[in-house]
């Protein structure tokens, strides 16, 4: 397929989501219904071919992310070409259902093109990073809510409060391409809302406490430096058979907030595989996590945005990369793989009805 084929497929695919989307647009009733500040992660490619999925978000969400039609690999297939098609495709689905969007991620480790490693010299690297980053906000401005600028900063095992994950932007850039990326986000659109994001700082366990310091103290240093950062995205990818550290998590945040930080959560799932019982016990205990997690972080004010990665099991990237050893699907997410509510569900309603 050349590329025009390719551009006249995708705003064709684009127009036809948007169209369905217009026509099975929600009610004034079920506008009523929907969980205010409750979002999902989804994929063009799984919008289109299950219809079941558009109309669950339209049922019980405000908001909407891409799960990787903003990410580097899809919207630079090469050095000269950005393709927004396939996000634009869900801004549209967006749009016609009365939701919201945010955008996720600017900066990351992974999930970086092969083209830009072909680039040798750091002033090279620094102009594409830069370019990058201006030019998609650019585009988007004024019609995202938020953007997850970098992704993913602390490394799993931190031996310090001043680690970083080593990655491409490092090597070029030193630790000077985290706040690059705020600047120029900010620059391309003064009023969007700008957020870090990390994930695996939510239980006692001690990596993720070594974690979390690491992130407060990233945070801290920026907010030194003056960069313009105005969220904290907590992941929350929880592992169900980790209990939630409430008090150190609830400590956290109300510090984050004191700062003038606004505290997100973005990729709300839980890993149920090292959970053993029937389907409806591993439920319950998935509930319960959610409910410690949120009830941790409201101790000191409402969570006023909360997106799950995805929001159907039958879509969820965990049953790809986390099998269970009894062969049964995992179960990480609100609604099962016939779009039926969990008790996941209800611990999302007592936590954003009055949002």
């Amino acid at each position: 397929m050349t590329r025009l084929d390719r551009r006249e497929f995708l705003l064709g695919s684009a127009a036809a989501l948007a169209a369905a989307a217009s026509a099975s647009a929600a009610p004034a009733s079920k506008l009523a219904q929907r969980y205010q500040g409750f979002g999902a992660a989804a994929t063009l490619w799984d919008l289109q071919a299950d219809p079941r999925l558009g109309e669950a978000i339209s049922t019980y969400c405000t908001q909407v992310v891409p799960v990787l039609e903003l990410k580097w690999p899809m919207l630079r297939p090469d050095a000269h070409t950005f393709a927004f098609e396939r996000a634009d495709a869900i801004l549209d689905f967006a749009r016609q259902n009365d939701l919201t969007m945010r955008g996720h991620a600017l900066a990351w480790y992974h999930d970086i093109p092969d083209w830009t490693k072909q680039i040798k010299d750091t002033k090279g690297v620094e102009r594409a990073y830069v370019d990058h980053i201006g030019t998609v906000v650019s585009y988007y401005k004024d019609k995202l809510t938020s953007w997850d600028v970098v992704n993913e900063p602390i490394p799993d095992n931190p031996h310090s409060p001043k680690d970083r994950r080593e990655s491409f932007w490092t090597q070029h850039l030193g630790n000077r391409w985290i706040p690059l990326a705020f600047r120029t986000a900010a620059a391309a659109d003064p009023f969007v809302k700008l957020a870090i994001n990390e994930y695996d700082i939510e239980s006692a366990k001690d990596t993720f406490v070594a974690k979390r310091a690491a992130y407060r103290h990233l945070i801290m240093e920026l907010l030194d430096q003056g960069v313009p950062l105005h969220a904290v995205g907590l992941q929350a990818h929880l592992h169900a058979e980790l209990e939630i550290d409430t008090h150190g998590l609830a400590e956290f945040v109300t510090e984050l907030r004191a700062w003038g930080l606004e505290v997100l959560v973005t990729e709300l799932d839980v890993d149920d595989q090292k959970l053993t019982g029937t389907p409806a016990e591993r439920d319950a205990i998935v509930a319960k996590r959610v409910d410690d997690l949120l009830t941790a972080i409201s101790t000191s004010g409402p969570v006023r945005s909360i997106l799950t990665w995805g929001l159907s099991d039958r879509y969820s990237w965990i049953n790809g990369t986390f099998a269970r050893a009894d062969k049964q699907p995992n179960r990480p997410l609100p609604l099962d793989g016939e779009f039926k509510p969990k008790p996941f569900m209800n611990v999302i309603s007592k936590f954003t009805r009055d949002v």
